[in-house]
């Protein structure tokens, strides 16, 4: 009877015991899922105001600030820049940006062909990233840029897309945004902007540190040539439709 009655204890007490993770394990279950809502929610109202109010800053230019002291940024509406601005970026960044959700799958495919060594980044892609999270390389803001860039489509329309990030990219060491590179640059407004000039800027976003729209290298004197091509093409060929309707 003892033995019996010392078996049953040790029964009721790993019983309790896998009770008490099970209960440990939904409570901590349910409250990772209350978080994650929340986060959700709160990302998601970001998102929406961003829609409708300029941003201030960034998380990007306020450590340059920081780091500079002071930097340049001035809001300027899409339609008081020179239209030959946007399809000169969409030019060089994003050619399908008018066609694609978010992700452009065919270019995916062909840097992937292409031994990852270009990269195939959308305008949305970036302006979440130039918006919302960091810079560098790193597996999570990769994961966050990859859940966040859908909501985007779908929260904003192309124009609203196209003119914030023409208004947070970077053209200089502490230069932000197409007014105040206008202006750098070429001493002009960026209604003013001239089809060569427009392409330049463009021509120097993926390097704007080490690169000049003012004093351009025989590199960007090539590729801003391109880019002028290629933006007249998506003018003729409608795929500037999606921010200039």
């Amino acid at each position: 009877m003892a033995k019996r009655k010392t078996r049953t204890t040790k029964a009721k007490r790993t019983t309790g015991r896998r009770a008490v993770k099970r209960q440990w394990f939904r409570r901590t279950m349910r409250y990772l899922l209350r978080g994650a809502l929340a986060v959700s929610v709160i990302i998601a109202v970001v998102m929406l105001l961003g829609r409708y109010v300029a941003p201030w800053t960034t998380p990007y230019m306020y450590l340059e600030s920081q780091r500079l002291g002071d930097v340049t940024y001035d809001w300027v509406a899409l339609e008081d820049m020179a239209p030959v601005m946007a399809r000169s970026v969409v030019a060089a960044e994003d050619a399908n940006f008018c066609t694609h959700w978010g992700f452009d799958m065919v270019a995916i495919r062909e840097a992937i062909e292409d031994g990852g060594t270009r990269g195939a980044s959308t305008l949305s892609q970036q302006t979440v990233k130039n918006l919302y999270l960091w810079h560098g390389r790193n597996y999570l803001r990769k994961a966050l840029e990859a859940l966040m860039t859908p909501a985007l489509e779908a929260m904003w329309p192309k124009k609203r897309i196209i003119e914030v990030y023409l208004n947070i990219a970077e053209f200089d060491t502490g230069v932000f945004g197409v007014k105040a590179a206008a202006q750098h640059y070429y001493g002009v407004d960026p209604k003013d902007l001239s089809a060569v000039q427009a392409a330049r800027l463009a021509a120097i976003l993926p390097d704007p540190k080490g690169r000049s729209a003012s004093k351009p290298s025989n590199f960007v004197q090539r590729r801003a040539r391109s880019i002028a091509d290629g933006a007249e093409t998506i003018r003729r060929d409608g795929r500037a439709g999606c921010f200039e309707s």
